[in-house]
């Protein structure tokens, strides 16, 4: 017989175990990377090793919820178990309290810290969505135990959206520790109940025993390459929208958030929603697949819906391929095994082997392409179905032609046909062409083929040609672009730096949101006057290496950059002269720079610039109390700390207000809105605050001119801490 506790009804008790485990697996990440954060930096190899981790013990945890299959049922719950009870012992969640080296190599010591440190206790959790999915089968033999994977990733996006929005704003790590540790114990408990429900007795051999036939590599590979394309496009989407369309913060949260949606309308077992999604996903993919490698450059946010809309299409159609190609319940395990390892695979390729490979976003485009040749297809008509099965060569030729004529018109110069004025006529040309090759799996595919290369492939691809046009890295791309008099580098949607072109004092002259007149640039200029003609300067940011031409000859200058391909940029390739003009022999600290400055002498520096919290994701570790200690040792006790608060959607006034207060610094605000002059020789408004322990050295600042206010922060408004900050209450409201 079955054994039965008392109690919830099984369902309700497997839904509410598998929802718990993966909400807790879900917050694992980002809590551990606030803890990190401090200690470990925010450098790119950093996250890339922490990647690695999280991929090798997720799919640690589903190869041994598969490896269990081979045992009876108590045996598994008893292994499982004791597995639980000794991951416990690394409660309270946290990282080990090892004091690491400024120069420590993240591929050696990001492994062995993460490992030693949650390795177990993720181990543990990850395994829950298959083996509690295999345990629901074998207790409630006949019932469809895959719905319970759309639990599983509605307990993800629970855990998704409750970090950013409820967990992280009103608790602090340690707090957040406990909680997630009183999470665990419950989980623990409630997989104890779902143990009593495993068959016993005379039921046990016939619920042990597979009966279906052992998957060949065809449908292995299969389940892997369904999982692996919508893995690596929600990578893909992320780096395209916030890199390529619009710097906005969380908005990574969107696509991730889609994909795990996805899962949960693909595993339902109402089919409707899926079914009619997936049927409608070729025309989508196919009309604007190739529209949004274009864009319309006028409209960031209509760009972001539509990648966004493509995302849910795609992986919604992948994975409900995913749940039609399912085996048999006895080989269940195996099949999410096969699924995790295609995410992984998806995601290092994205997420790791891209940004080495490829000079823009290309994996985004070719993951649309790979899309395109395994999405579900079904023929617009049976008129076509049956031109297709008869005439597939004509119908080939005849779409070649078409499409290279279109290539053709493009490659003579008539680009002005595909520009955001002339789209209409081509997207209705792509539109009719799309209704005859649905269902046509290489017509369908060579058409998405056209249209991403005549939308936006062909510019990209031109880009790619001019050396060092265009560079990029863990953190971006880099585009450097030459206009009338001027040229420009670019970081994705935002401008890194603008260096006018001519003569030597055009080509020396700071620019953007360094000139002369804002914050930073008075800041410079006052600099031999305030602190002597052997002033010592430190810079956070190096960018176009535009303040280096503030340098005056006996001063002291040392930048800190944690890319080492801006400095490349900067100092290496000729496109940028900044630093060969005005300090040929620059010290350069590539890393993290709260981890470099924290290895710096005390009282090393009489000025320290931060500049770098104008993009979408604000570096939390560089604004926390423990961060201002740190500035505040390394400046002498006149020093002057600037800070770059201009940001389009972040409001940090006040963050760094609260700081000050809280480190008995005097600040004062100058907002440099430029005249129609300075606007012509690339001058752009910025927010600059200045900070010093010395109220004596901020007004002789002061009075050397510019319109320089007080910085407030409301009374009740504490300073950030690496025990608690959270960006939502600072996002401008629009």
């Amino acid at each position: 017989m079955i054994a039965r506790s008392s109690g919830l009804p099984a369902r309700a008790l497997f839904v509410a175990t598998i929802l718990t485990g993966s909400f807790l697996l879900f917050l694992v990440q980002p809590l551990v990377a606030r803890m990190a954060l401090p200690r470990l930096g925010g450098a790119p190899a950093v996250w890339n090793s922490a990647m690695f981790v999280y991929q090798a013990l997720l799919l640690g945890g589903y190869a041994y919820a598969h490896a269990l299959g081979r045992w009876r049922p108590r045996v598994q719950a008893g292994i499982h178990l004791a597995l639980l009870a000794g991951a416990a012992l690394w409660l309270p969640i946290g990282l080990m309290a090892v004091e690491l080296p400024p120069d420590a190599e993240p591929a050696l010591w990001v492994p062995w810290l993460l490992g030693l440190s949650i390795g177990p206790l993720f181990f543990a959790v990850s395994a829950q969505a298959p083996l509690i999915q295999r345990w629901f089968a074998l207790a409630e033999p006949g019932r469809n135990p895959y719905a319970l994977y759309a639990a599983s990733n509605l307990g993800s996006f629970a855990g998704l959206i409750a970090y950013p929005l409820l967990v992280e704003p009103m608790m602090t790590l340690h707090g957040q520790s406990r909680l997630w540790s009183v999470g665990y114990a419950l989980l623990a408990v409630m997989v104890l109940a779902c143990a009593t429900r495993l068959p016993s007795g005379q039921d046990r051999e016939r619920a042990e025993a597979p009966v279906s036939t052992a998957p060949g590599w065809r449908k292995v590979a299969l389940w892997t390459a369904l999982s692996a394309v919508p893995s690596g496009l929600v990578l893909a989407t992320s780096t395209y929208i916030t890199a390529d369309i619009v710097a906005m913060p969380l908005l990574w949260v969107l696509p991730l958030g889609l994909y795990l949606l996805s899962f949960i309308i693909a595993f339902a077992t109402r089919r409707a929603a899926a079914d009619t999604l997936t049927r409608i996903a070729p025309v989508t993919l196919l009309l604007f697949g190739g529209v949004i490698m274009g864009g319309y450059p006028g409209r960031p946010y209509f760009n972001v819906v539509v990648a966004l809309l493509l995302l849910f299409m795609v992986s919604v159609a992948l994975h409900t391929a995913l749940y039609r190609a399912r085996p048999a319940v006895d080989r269940l395990t195996g099949f999410y095994l096969s699924m995790a390892v295609g995410g992984a695979l998806g995601g290092v390729f994205a997420g790791i082997l891209a940004p080495v490979l490829f000079d823009w976003t290309y994996e985004y485009p070719l993951l649309i392409l790979t899309a395109g040749v395994l999405i579900p297809q079904q023929f617009m008509t049976m008129g076509l179905r049956h031109a297709w099965l008869r005439h597939r060569r004509v119908m080939l030729v005849a779409l070649v032609f078409v499409i290279g004529l279109l290539l053709g018109l493009r490659l003579l110069g008539q680009a002005e046909w595909f520009g955001e004025e002339r789209q209409g006529p081509i997207f209705l040309v792509i539109a009719l062409l799309a209704f005859v090759t649905i269902g046509a799996r290489t017509g369908f595919a060579l058409l998405l083929a056209a249209a991403l290369v005549l939308f936006g492939g062909y510019r990209a691809l031109s880009l790619s040609m001019e050396r060092d046009a265009r560079m990029r890295s863990y953190f971006g791309v880099y585009t450097v672009r030459d206009e009338v008099g001027r040229r420009e580098l670019d970081h994705g949607s935002t401008v890194h730096g603008i260096q006018l072109r001519g003569s030597e004092a055009r080509e020396r002259t700071p620019t953007t949101y360094y000139a002369p007149d804002s914050g930073v640039g008075r800041a410079m200029r006052a600099a031999p006057a305030i602190f002597g003609p052997s002033a010592r300067i430190g810079v956070v940011g190096l960018g176009t290496g535009t303040l280096a031409c503030y340098a005056q000859p006996g001063q002291s200058w040392r930048f800190y950059e944690i890319d080492p391909v801006i400095v490349r940029i900067a100092r290496d390739t000729g496109q940028f002269s900044y630093l060969r003009r005005c300090l040929p022999d620059p010290v350069i600290r590539i890393g993290d720079a709260r981890i470099r400055l924290a290895a710096e002498a005390s009282d090393g520096f009489d000025l320290l610039a931060l500049d770098a919290f104008s993009s979408d994701a604000v570096p939390a570790h560089l604004l926390t109390r423990e961060a201002f200690a740190t500035y505040a040792r390394v400046l002498s006790r006149r020093g002057l700390l600037l800070v770059h608060i201009s940001n389009r959607f972040v409001d940090l006034e006040p963050l760094v207000a609260a700081a000050a207060r809280d480190g008995g610094w005097a600040v004062g605000k100058l907002t440099y809105i430029p005249s129609d002059l300075d606007e012509q020789e690339s001058a752009t408004t910025s927010v600059w605050l200045a900070l010093s322990r010395d109220a004596d050295v901020l007004r002789a600042l002061e009075a050397r001119g510019g319109d320089w206010k007080l910085a407030t922060a409301p009374p009740s408004l504490a300073p950030w801490t690496d025990d608690y900050s959270s960006v939502l209450p600072f996002i401008r409201r629009f």
